[in-house]
């Protein structure tokens, strides 16, 4: 009996530290489209790079990927996916919010989101979450990869400067991914950049037996490559989260490139 109580007390214990250690636990949530959101199994290998970005960090740092394909700013509240986040988000995390795609998309009446009611919306995520002594972490929504005659690639983001304006307005952390990821693929050239996209022959891969060519959403390389290169804008800023990012195998730390 007496090494019952004394089991029962250390389970306590350790139920305790346990609950303590998920309270002081820092989580980075991610509001985004489908060229940020976790995909199902018959969509790969499109990627979003929300997905690659989240094994980037130490134990205590936790990413809740709640981007979903097709989704505006608009349609993302409407459905109940903002308040679930604010419903879980604590003092100290960190919100990523990256739209742009599908708000533009005036065609798509079920997404499309007015400029006026684009802007509303990002300033409302950024005080909504600076409200709950969180950080929000604003970013232009990732290139659409189209070259023109000149080896240059198109820009297609027309709400892309309207993001810079709310950024100004509310002096929040940005990060200007259109910019990043134009310039990152045109180097490259249209051949190699295509290598990151969905580009794939007819009769190569079962998802998709007729082929598929979409210059939007990211492959795995593609996806990995952005997430790299978010986190190198986190590390010129000296972003608090950059120091706590993995701690590297010692033998990897012996390879070269």
């Amino acid at each position: 009996m007496k090494f019952l109580k004394h089991w029962a007390a250390a389970s306590a214990l350790v139920a305790a530290s346990g609950a303590f250690a998920a309270d002081t636990e820092t989580t980075i949530f991610m509001a985004g489209d489908s060229t940020m959101s976790i995909k199902e199994i018959k969509d790969y290998p499109e990627t979003g790079w929300g997905v690659p970005f989240a094994v980037f960090f130490a134990d205590g740092i936790k990413v809740e990927n709640r981007a979903m394909n097709g989704r505006s700013t608009r349609t993302f509240i409407e459905e109940g996916r903002w308040k679930g986040i604010m419903d879980e988000l604590q003092a100290d995390d960190y919100v990523i919010i990256q739209f742009g795609h599908n708000d533009e998309s005036e065609s798509k009446k079920d997404r499309y989101t007015t400029p006026a009611q684009y802007k509303a919306n990002l300033a409302r995520f950024i005080n909504d979450v600076r409200e709950a002594g969180a950080e929000p972490i604003l970013m232009s929504p990732i290139t659409r990869r189209y070259f023109d005659g000149d080896n240059k690639i198109k820009h297609t983001h027309p709400y892309a400067p309207l993001v810079r304006e709310v950024a100004k307005q509310e002096k929040v952390e940005f990060i200007d991914m259109e910019v990043v990821t134009r310039e990152y693929f045109q180097a490259m050239g249209d051949r190699d950049s295509a290598l990151r996209f969905m580009h794939i022959a007819p009769g190569l891969h079962p998802n998709y037996p007729v082929g598929v060519r979409d210059d939007t959403h990211l492959n795995h390389m593609g996806a990995r490559e952005v997430a790299q290169l978010v986190l190198a804008e986190l590390r010129k800023r000296e972003h608090p989260l950059t120091k706590h990012l993995r701690t590297p195998d010692p033998k990897h730390l012996a390879l070269k490139y």
